[in-house]
């Protein structure tokens, strides 16, 4: 662990721990994964205890080892564990904690929870309940926020928007994370997605209530760092911009802000106005601890208030790598009662050295509408870290925050976020760069991720320009954002990298004459022949060693240097490159094979020579992309569908998922009724074509198709 890098100019600094209330001396995290090891680090560094809490299915997890005492949730659903105010009480107090660290999401900005805290005689490292309660009501905090005079967009009531308004946001009252969020264009929609989002607010966060502001298409998510104590001071630790989002969730976070830089450095005072902004915000509601106000800002630097985050957010990091400043030390010292600064009532401003690009990897698909993963994390290594969880020794580096590693499950039950990386460098285009090298080279098994997408964003050159704002996906194409790494003649070469490698186990492994060629003959015979499925397609692979080395025409300009079961060394049109080749099993599908190399990354499923009858599935069916509960459907046996159309939703990691047709059809059989729980591959329905649901005598077509393979 590295101790915090203080930057040369003057910021804000962490007080002295002089408090005026008990100090903290042991700290129950209640939450899990990347931010209780967060939290663990910053405790442990400035000597105080820790504890755990842990469901079932994070018995095993790295937050459950590094904690001195754990305590057990039975259980796994967040609803039966994370979620449990009354269990998370007792277990700070079972494992002698005094104090409770609520992290993000879960109960973090619960008012029932921090006062349940407090009665219980433990100290609440957050602000008070109240205003926790006022905040964590949108619609409440934006009347108290226009009162105060803070900028906010005008709130349109949901019953009595025309079509001269729209488009129009709405939103969930007491959300957040995108969740119970619809974007309307056509008044037609409005109806039915207020009761979509009504019914997903419902369940997320028990308060259906929703509400409807003015969209804007383009706007910047611009978010001040405010950290107040007990005495009136609120201080404007510096400002974040997290525009690039999908779902109305942040992918990529940045500190300082490209449009703040640009309007500041033409003259203009953006910085000033929403440093003001955010204090005033903060200091009308007797503000305490950290928090996040966030704005929507467009290009000419105006700005209206969003909602107040009333905790610690996933983007924290990036500040502070830019003003060297430990917030979760800050959070300690607050909640003990210190003094910040001298500016009592006021604060001051930080200034920020050089810049920080944060990245969320995610275990989901962007190519197929975001759809979360679920498995095993065979390895997870990114190269270059310089830091976990603290600043990097130096005036650039790699910072790494996550909450698994190698061997670690990805569940359904929570959030499929595997790990934040950010870079700092001394200007953005460095810590772009750096970074985006980082997440190229990491190797990542087991789980479709969105690492390529990230790379081709911070590679991109309107990301490198500054034009960051919501509309950055819908702009620049997802399909072409979320391309992989690899171009297709580079996955070629990986896939003969991935036979190579095979049939180098294979040899390493003979029983008869160990070394032994695979497929040796006197004379010239068969090629060796293998198939991979691919991003890109399937690759059937063939060569032959030979005694003048690799002969095959599956790739040109190709020779073999040297090949081991997990490395081998190829010349590619005379250049020497190296392919790492890892291999897990996959089951009756094919084994799982990842081949890492300086051409990109490469994931491949090696399809079996013969398939299992028991495992063919009729042509069309609609299969569950992970495990989860449908709760609705859309269609009805009999119904003709188009390409596109949900068909059903699943509910999985917390969010919604639409299960749509993959072309246009009937729809010949629904196999699942709502409220009932799928595996991962489990059948949903079967779409045929309008001209194969019916077969020649009339009956529904029965053509097999293999298993996993979705029309």
């Amino acid at each position: 662990m590295t101790d915090t890098v203080m930057p040369t100019s003057t910021p804000v600094t962490s007080p002295a721990p002089v408090s005026s209330s008990a100090p903290v001396t042991t700290v129950l995290v209640a939450n899990r994964g990347e931010i209780a090891r967060r939290v663990f680090a910053t405790a442990r560094r400035t000597g105080r205890g820790t504890a755990a809490v842990y469901s079932d299915a994070d018995a095993d997890a790295p937050h459950v080892r590094e904690a001195d005492a754990a305590v057990r949730l039975p259980g796994a659903a967040p609803g039966e564990t994370y979620l449990r105010g009354d269990l998370l009480v007792a277990a700070a107090h079972a494992a002698g904690a005094d104090a409770v660290h609520p992290g993000y999401g879960f109960l973090s900005e619960n008012a029932d929870f921090a006062r349940a805290v407090v009665d219980a005689g433990l100290t609440w490292i957050g602000p008070p309940a109240e205003a926790i309660a006022l905040m964590g009501s949108k619609v409440e905090s934006k009347k108290r926020m226009a009162a105060a005079g803070v900028p906010v967009l005008d709130q349109l009531d949901p019953d009595q928007v025309t079509a001269d308004q729209l488009p129009v946001l709405i939103k969930a009252s007491a959300g957040g994370g995108g969740r119970g969020m619809r974007v309307v264009r056509d008044l037609a929609d409005l109806r039915p997605q207020i009761e979509a989002a009504r019914a997903e607010a419902a369940s997320a966060f028990g308060d259906p209530t929703v509400f409807c502001e003015r969209y804007l298409e383009t706007g910047r998510h611009i978010e001040v760092q405010v950290m107040a104590d007990s005495h009136g001071t609120v201080l404007a630790l510096g400002e974040r911009e997290c525009s690039i989002q999908r779902r109305h969730q942040k992918v990529v976070e940045e500190a300082p802000s490209p449009l703040v830089e640009r309007i500041d450095g033409a003259g203009g005072d953006m910085r000033r106005r929403l440093f003001d902004a955010a204090r005033l915000a903060a200091s009308v509601i007797g503000y305490e601890g950290a928090g996040t106000v966030e704005f929507l800002a467009d290009e000419q630097g105006r700005f209206y208030f969003l909602e107040m985050n009333t905790r610690l957010q996933v983007e924290h990091p990036v500040t502070e790598l830019t003003t060297g400043i430990d917030l979760v030390e800050m959070q300690f010292h607050a909640a003990e009662g210190a003094r910040f600064g001298e500016g009592e009532g006021r604060g001051t401003d930080t200034a920020a050295r050089g810049h920080a690009i944060e990245v969320r990897l995610y275990a989901e698909d962007p190519s197929l509408q975001w759809q979360p993963q679920s498995g095993t994390v065979h390895r997870f290594s990114v190269p270059g870290v310089t830091a976990e969880f603290a600043a990097p020794p130096a005036d650039r580096g790699v910072r790494l925050d996550s909450g698994i590693e190698d061997g670690s499950a990805v569940g359904v039950h929570y959030d499929p976020m595997l790990a934040k990386v950010i870079a700092w460098a001394p200007d953005r285009g460095e810590a772009a760069r750096i970074l985006a090298s980082a997440l190229a080279r990491a190797r990542i098994h087991g789980l479709v991720t969105n690492r390529d997408l990230l790379v081709n964003v911070l590679r991109h050159p309107a990301f490198l320009a500054g034009e960051t704002d919501t509309a950055f996906f819908d702009r620049h194409g997802l399909d072409a954002l979320s391309a992989p790494l690899a171009d297709a003649g580079a996955e070629r070469v990986s896939a003969l990298a991935a036979a190579l490698a095979q049939a180098a186990a294979n040899r390493a492994s003979a029983t008869v004459v160990a070394g032994l060629p695979g497929g040796w003959r006197n004379v010239p015979s068969q090629p060796q022949r293998k198939d991979f499925r691919g991003a890109r397609g399937t690759h059937e692979v063939d060569y032959r060693l030979t005694r003048d080395g690799l002969a095959t025409g599956f790739v040109d300009g190709v020779g073999l240097v040297s090949a081991a079961p997990d490395r081998v060394v190829l010349t590619v049109d005379g250049l020497r490159r190296e392919y790492a080749v890892a291999r897990y099993d996959g089951g009756p599908a094919g084994d799982r094979v990842h081949v890492d190399s300086s051409s990109g990354p490469c994931a491949f499923d090696a399809v079996p020579r013969f398939v299992d009858p028991s495992e063919m599935q009729a042509a069309g069916s609609l299969l569950a992309p992970m495990p989860g509960t449908v709760i609705r459907l859309g269609a009805a046996v009999g119904d003709t569908v188009t390409a596109g159309q949900p068909v059903l939703w699943l509910e999985a990691m917390k969010m919604e998922h639409a299960i749509a047709a993959p072309a246009d059809g009937v729809l010949t059989e629904v196999a699942v009724e709502a409220g009932r729980q799928v595996e991962v591959g489990a059948v949903l329905a079967v779409v045929s074509a309008p001209d194969a649901a019916e077969g020649p005598d009339g009956e529904g077509s029965d053509a097999p198709r293999q298993s996993g393979e979705q029309a």
